[in-house]
């Protein structure tokens, strides 16, 4: 039996439907019955007529009283079939079928489902399915629903994966060790994906959904750990002295530290001071204070006698950083320097010089730092801002720099601790849950397009007054050029007829790097009054006499995306406003932005977002390199998640290359689930 047989020799396919089915992803016999359902009709028990209520979809079992009948109705024709059973009578109806002549016969007993109308004591029901009462191929069983694509009924698809099913009929290879499915209770592979398509009850549907679920996050746990494990070194790590004191540096700051800030800083502390490695994700919200516990950890290194590296996703953040740095470090003598692409060749050599003898404490830059002719004399911490921005292999080629340094990795991505617990398997996690007392809460207003001119009415009121305002364009459907377009139309308009008496300038991904900074310094330096953008902006630099931030298209955006957008102000001394304007009246849409307008809480809008989106939309364009789930959901699935974590934990501890013989064919999953998608 081959699963990568095409899916065009499977009964019931032809050259016309391959196309439809590739249209669904389908290509393969695997594909085929891999394609799971996305929910149920439970046909399987039947109702009498008396019981049925007005608008329900039920199932019954009659006997047909006539023939069918033909009528015609406003251009259409109508054919009706009387039908009893033992408690009263009902007209069954269709429209345009003529086809269904000769298929009922007097006396005969049949299964319709549909929908019921009851009007004045009378039942009909309009374009039901049906079958003769020995057959169960529309009814008299639980039915699954399907994802379709136009032109393919799901009858249609519901018989070809009927077909697919039968010629692996029992034959699939069991891809779960017998340790695991003994050990978890697990039902077999082949009985889940029979049960998974068409099962006879509801809790054997959920039996085979688990066994599902539990392999396809197992796989991804094993996936993670493995890449992880291969670019994780395990001899032991620094330990640092504990005469260095991060207080030293703590009581010199011009501002308080919240709680949040001085417990992580004392998890960080005590990580440091012992020898297993640090390798920790410090988690916080936007303007929570991340950089000043990075700080302290860098004063604690050096202190010690060891070198820094602080590597930010832009050159503008790097230089944003440098600056943050000097301010605190220079009366401690402590020598920060910055290195990013732009520089001269002459000023890089020689700054490269002073690093590998250990002249620089702490080099702070872009992706410049991983570079092969950057060596350092002796890197013992290597910080990372905004995990998204860089994956494992990157994080990795840094530590490598130095004798197994502890490494930092910030994000202010929020995501719920369950997940983050997932996705970062390797890391201990640090969360700061606490925003400083000078943050400004920040206004939000979800608004209908309708709303325009008044916005922009309050936006020419705010940079009369000296503020500026960021303008957000959405991704449309991810095409870059539809994107530029967007950015580009709404520009020209704002520049010519909307804002013309002020400085407009757009910022958008397609711009090379040192363009990008040099807005958004003009930006920085008040040059520019408005900003219009795509979600470049997402991670950027403190702009604090910006205080508007109107997002077009709002709905198109997930909400932890949103909020980072909404970062973006607040972040001076002015009362800050972020615009949500939207279109649709859908009720996910009117939750979503119900939920930016309640809570400035990126943790609780991550839960929520996770909630309202499911687990696929979460990471927008797939940012961690994971492959979408086929049946697996996140947030409903978080308790078997755990479970495939603790499982795919033990097994790596035990055989972390997957060389074990009962491993093989996990292996062979994770190979065939991750080549060449997986760039963590």
């Amino acid at each position: 039996m081959d699963l990568n047989k095409d899916v065009k020799y499977i009964k019931g396919v032809g050259p016309n439907r391959v196309k439809l089915l590739n249209k669904l992803g389908i290509f393969t016999l695997k594909d085929l019955i891999t394609y799971y359902p996305r929910t149920y009709e439970d046909r399987s028990k039947p109702k009498k007529l008396y019981e049925c209520v007005d608008g329900e979809e039920v199932l019954i079992e009659v006997i047909a009283c006539n023939r069918l009948t033909d009528a015609w109705l406003k251009g259409k024709t109508m054919q009706k079939l009387q039908v009893r059973d033992e408690t009263m009578s009902a007209t069954i109806i269709w429209f345009n079928q003529s086809y269904l002549k000769g298929k009922f016969e007097i006396g005969n007993k049949y299964r319709f489902y549909g929908k019921i109308n009851k009007k004045f004591g009378k039942i009909e029901m309009i374009s039901p399915v049906f079958d003769n009462i020995e057959k169960k191929q529309n009814t008299g069983r639980i039915i699954p629903i399907y994802p379709l694509t136009y032109q393919l009924s799901q009858n249609t698809l519901r018989k070809i994966i009927e077909a697919g099913l039968h010629e692996i009929e029992g034959n699939l290879k069991e891809t779960l060790p017998d340790y695991i499915l003994e050990e978890y209770k697990l039902q077999d592979i082949n009985k889940a994906v029979k049960s998974i398509h068409f099962p006879k009850e509801f809790k054997d549907f959920n039996i085979a959904r688990n066994r599902l679920v539990f392999e396809e996050l197992l796989i991804m746990q094993l996936a993670l750990l493995e890449l992880k494990n291969s670019y994780i070194k395990e001899e032991k790590g620094i330990k640092y002295s504990k005469d260095v004191k991060m207080s030293d540096i703590i009581n010199k700051l011009p501002f308080t530290l919240t709680k949040a800030q001085l417990r992580v800083i004392e998890e960080i502390d005590n990580n440091m001071e012992s020898e297993n490695n640090m390798n920790r994700l410090l988690q916080g919200d936007v303007g929570s204070g991340k950089t000043v516990v990075a700080m302290c950890a860098a004063y604690k290194a050096v202190k010690c006698g060891y070198q820094a590296a602080i590597m930010a996703p832009t050159a503008i953040l790097a230089i944003q950083h440098l600056e943050n740095f000097k301010k605190i470090f220079d009366e401690f003598n402590i020598r920060c320097e910055l290195l990013i692409s732009g520089m001269t060749k002459k000023k890089k050599e020689e700054l490269l010089q002073r690093l590998k003898n250990g002249e620089i404490d702490i080099l702070i830059g872009t992706h410049a730092i991983i570079e092969d002719n950057v060596e350092f004399k002796n890197l013992g911490l290597v910080v990372t801002d905004e995990q998204h921005r860089f994956g494992v292999k990157q994080r990795t080629k840094i530590a490598e720099k130095g004798q197994n340094p502890d490494v930092l990795v910030m994000t202010a991505t929020p995501i719920p601790r369950t997940l983050a617990l997932i996705l970062y398997g390797d890391l201990d996690i640090s969360i700061i849950d606490e925003l400083p007392p000078n943050r400004k809460k920040i206004d939000t207003l979800a608004v209908k397009k309708n709303m325009t001119d008044r916005i922009n009415n309050f936006i020419k009121e705010q940079v009369k007054e000296g503020r500026q305002a960021y303008i957000v364009c959405p991704l449309v459907e991810e095409n870059e050029e539809s994107d530029l377009k967007s950015v580009e139309e709404l520009y020209e308009k704002s520049r010519t007829e909307v804002f013309p008496e002020y400085r407009v300038e757009y910022i958008h991904g397609k711009m090379k790097q040192k363009e990008k900074d040099e807005i958004m310094q003009r930006f920085k330096n008040k040059e520019i009054d408005i900003l219009i953008s795509t979600t470049v902006i997402e991670v950027g630099v403190d702009v604090p006499n910006s205080n508007i931030m109107v997002i077009e298209n709002a709905e198109r955006f997930g909400l932890a995306q949103l909020h980072q957008l909404r970062g973006r102000v607040g972040r001076g001394e002015y009362k800050s406003y972020c615009i949500l304007k939207y279109e649709g009246n859908g009720e996910t849409v009117r939750k979503r932005m119900k939920v930016m307008c309640d809570t400035n809480d990126g943790f609780i809008i991550s839960e929520k977002d996770l909630e309202l989106r499911g687990s696929g939309d979460f990471f927008g364009t797939m940012q961690h390199g994971l492959p979408e789930f086929k049946i697996a959901n996140l947030f409903e699935d978080m308790k078997i998640l755990q479970m495939a974590q603790n499982v795919a934990i033990k097994i790596i501890n035990e055989d972390p290359k997957l060389e074990k013989q009962e491993n093989q064919e996990l292996k062979n999953l994770i190979k065939d689930k991750f080549t060449k998608r997986i760039e963590i």
